[in-house]
């Protein structure tokens, strides 16, 4: 069944015209991908869906009572309730019902000798429970838990004021109450941005069984490709439609390109030869040839032409080294570093040799990116020595941009670290970063993220450095442009340490995966999805020579292995906790529908007493949610300790 359908929508901002006849069809239960270039219109065209804009032409039909949900890519929330209550007020009507039947529950235990009374208020007691159950009633406080441990919600987070969070807390939490709510359709504005991997993860199973359907743009090849069944590509103001995730979708799109590119160029053959022809022809300059040329110039002018295919520009380069390095190329041998008090990580062993690449990966806020100013010198570790072997020369990529200068030109801002190099030098490498014409002449504070990142990138690959430290280098580029950056990867002969929460430039790139946590760095071989198998059949992680004995490393198993059954533990008791409350909360359901029969108040006392058990039933219940809060809380300890 179709959900919504849009028709030729257009939309222009002033003389800039974004949508030029968009069109797109989502059906039930579909889950549709909207990818394209930076600025091609997808937030724009989701606006408009939402009700946020509106087209300048175009028709848009959704099904009647249709409820959306949209999350922009910055959520906005200024309440002073706390961050439990926020959740929790998606189910304000659930809160009310209860109280009501509550309330109904008095009222019939005061009133059994009104017959006519009873009856009513049992009829609606009925009603009520009905309700009360579709609405998830008896389950949606440990719904509420669930989205917030999920989205990465620590525990004593949840009493903190949501008008202290962060921008990215914010735009989690509006995310979480609006997947809470079930919406028909979720319209979601890169919903991976501000998540660390678990909680991307996460948001990847969640979806996958989500019953409505879903309209996501992202960055996030990998989300796309475990989430999306459709593809939608927004190409020169147009939609194209493709079955399948974001790899299908790729080999598709090239192999409709080959096509019409294969189509346009015999058509240019053949208009090519017709001409030639017809050229003859008039060469002649007999009555009968020119005859023949106007008869064949009007069948070419009826010809349908077909229109060349264009593809979107993307950038496109190559790193180089200036020299090669010798074997080893990084040392770190129990390196520590905290701020006020607070340790971020301790203990970090880590040894690159020539030609590795590895992948740095970890919570938001383990302090990956000050271990690589540590690494770089913009930062003085607590304790611990990072060594470097000969011939090394260090590239940095900062995901801020902070060392850019705002008040430069793009073309200073390069030229001035490469004075060596004519202008025109720096001008073409700026366009291989289509940076083109007056481009270079504007101002770095003028540049939109991924402009920055474009620029940050030229100065890079201008510098020939064979140890590449990349900070997020994904971040604010379009596919295109990632799909190059990793093409480039791949034929550098440096060496290469990367953060990255781009799991799809993980697989790419990278050869092991060092997971790093406040004790230290796990590493892993392999790319982000063998790192992930081994984690998921709780795997012991590679012994990577990082400076660890191997006495250090059997006794770290062996505690790993008790940690992990400890942990097994803690969640078989929960899972028998929450057994024991559905089953609980059974009973106190047929304890109510037994309340809201008229029948039973034909004995008062066997009402009466009814009416004491459910009571019990009801703190049996509360005092099982509150085991279950006790052994969560445990089990998140734990984990994060582990």
């Amino acid at each position: 069944m179709i959900l919504l359908s849009l028709q030729e929508i257009e939309k222009s901002f002033g003389t800039n015209a974004v949508l030029k006849g968009a069109s797109l069809t989502l059906q039930t239960g579909e889950r549709l991908g909207l990818v394209g270039v930076n600025g091609s219109g997808k937030s724009t065209l989701m606006k408009i869906i939402a009700g946020v804009e509106t087209s300048d032409s175009g028709t848009m039909t959704m099904q009647k009572g249709l409820r959306l949900g949209y999350l922009a890519q910055q959520g906005e929330i200024d309440s002073e309730k706390t961050v439990l209550e926020e959740m929790e007020a998606v189910f304000a009507p659930m809160v009310q019902m209860e109280e009501e039947m509550r309330d109904v529950e008095r009222q019939m235990a005061e009133s059994y000798a009104d017959e006519t009374l009873l009856r009513r208020l049992g009829s609606r007691y009925d009603q009520l429970t009905r309700d009360f159950e579709r609405g998830n009633g008896y389950g949606w406080r440990s719904a509420v838990q669930g989205v917030l441990a999920g989205l990465g919600f620590r525990r004593e987070q949840q009493s903190q004021k949501a008008s202290l969070l962060s921008g990215g807390e914010r735009t989690r939490l509006c995310l979480g109450r609006m997947l809470l709510s079930e919406p028909d359709l979720l319209l979601l504005d890169e919903p991976t941005n501000h998540l660390d991997l678990k909680s991307i993860a996460w948001l990847e199973n969640y979806l996958a069984s989500y019953r409505g359907a879903v309209l996501i743009i992202s960055h996030d090849r990998y989300f796309l490709d475990h989430v999306c069944d459709h593809m939608a590509e927004l190409l020169f103001g147009r939609i194209e439609m493709y079955d399948g995730n974001y790899t299908e979708y790729m080999k598709e799109r090239e192999t409709r390109f080959e096509i019409r590119m294969k189509t346009w160029q015999l058509q240019q053959k053949e208009i090519e030869r017709q001409e030639a022809i017809i050229a003859r022809y008039r060469m002649f300059n007999r009555e009968k040839s020119i005859r023949a040329a106007e008869s064949r110039e009007k069948r070419l002018e009826k010809l349908e032409r077909v229109e060349k295919p264009q593809d979107e520009h993307s950038v496109h380069f190559h790193f180089e080294t200036r020299r090669r390095t010798g074997e080893d190329v990084l040392m770190l041998e129990g390196v520590s570093k905290g701020y006020d008090g607070r340790t971020l990580f301790s203990d970090v062993h880590m040894h690159l040799r020539a030609g590795d690449r590895v992948a740095l990966i970890g919570d938001n806020g383990a302090g990956k990116s000050t271990l690589l100013k540590c690494i770089v010198g913009e930062e003085k570790p607590d304790t611990g020595t990072i060594r470097f072997g000969s011939g090394v020369d260090i590239g940095y990529y900062d995901q801020h941009q902070a060392k850019l200068h705002p008040d430069k030109s793009v073309l200073d801002e390069v030229w001035d670290d490469f004075r060596r190099l004519e202008q025109t030098e720096v001008r073409g490498a700026l366009g291989m970063f289509l940076f083109t014409g007056d481009d270079v002449l504007m101002p770095v504070s003028t540049l939109s993220g991924g402009e920055k990142g474009r620029v940050a990138l030229t100065k890079l690959m201008l510098h020939k450095d064979n140890l590449l430290l990349l900070d997020e280098p994904t971040n604010h580029l379009d596919m295109d442009s990632r799909e190059v950056l990793e093409k480039a990867l791949e034929d550098f002969p440096g060496t290469i340490l990367a953060i990255s929460h781009d799991r799809y430039f993980i697989n790419r790139f990278a050869t092991r995966v060092a997971v790093m946590e406040k004790e230290g760095i796990v590493e892993y071989l392999g790319n982000y999805d063998d790192y992930f198998e081994k984690v998921n059949r709780e795997q012991p992680p590679d012994g990577v020579d990082s400076g660890v004995t191997r006495t250090q490393m059997n006794r770290e198993k062996k505690k790993k292995t008790l940690e992990a059954q400890k942990i097994r533990q803690m969640r078989q008791a929960i899972e028998d906790t929450e057994k024991a409350i559905a089953a609980a909360e059974a009973e106190g359901a047929r304890m109510e529908h037994a309340l809201a029969d008229p029948a039973t108040y034909q004995d008062p006392e066997k009402a009466a007493a009814l009416a004491r058990e459910y009571q019990k039933q009801k703190e049996r219940i509360a005092a099982l949610y509150e085991t279950w809060e006790e052994q969560s809380l445990m089990l998140e300890e734990n984990s994060t300790d582990a």
